[in-house]
């Protein structure tokens, strides 16, 4: 399938960009008098997914128990259907609320990156769900064990 390595390495991306965007919506979120709704939601979705990723990472290798294909499957899919909303969110705001203006900022373009780094915190989610579903796809019914990808790391 894909080896170790790799399947690490797009989990360390995931953790550093989850980071990223936490800084990034952070400082949004503060400099508002009150934050939108989308804003708030990608500083939900950037802690969300250091819980997921720490899950994931630790949930095969460590406790072999709580890692059933099925709910890895889950996790995967539930965190990158949040970055596909949250991202999506946050830059139709962004445009909405800086139509027309010339002077943008430090502020404008931390919106920027954080919708950025949603979009490729999306795609590399959707690199792991389809790595996850073909390991449901090509495993027997009554296998629940977690993906061989992360059992030797």
């Amino acid at each position: 399938m894909v080896a170790p390595a790799i399947v690490l390495g797009i989990r360390g991306a995931q953790a550093v960009f989850a980071i990223i965007v936490l800084g990034l919506t952070a400082y949004l979120v503060d400099n508002y008098y009150w934050s939108p709704h989308s804003v708030n939601f990608m500083l939900f979705t950037s802690v969300w997914t250091l819980l997921a990723v720490a899950y994931l990472t630790l949930a095969p290798t460590r406790f072999p128990r709580f890692a059933h294909k099925f709910a890895i499957a889950a996790v995967e899919f539930l965190t990158m259907l949040f970055w596909f909303a949250s991202f999506i969110a946050v830059a139709a705001l962004w445009h909405d609320a800086w139509r027309g203006w010339r002077g943008y900022g430090t502020f404008h373009d931390s919106g920027i990156a954080a919708i950025v780094f949603g979009a490729f915190l999306w795609l590399l989610f959707l690199a792991t769900t389809v790595l996850s579903v073909l390991h449901i796809r090509n495993t027997s019914r009554n296998d629940t064990s977690a993906p061989p990808d992360m059992t030797g790391v």
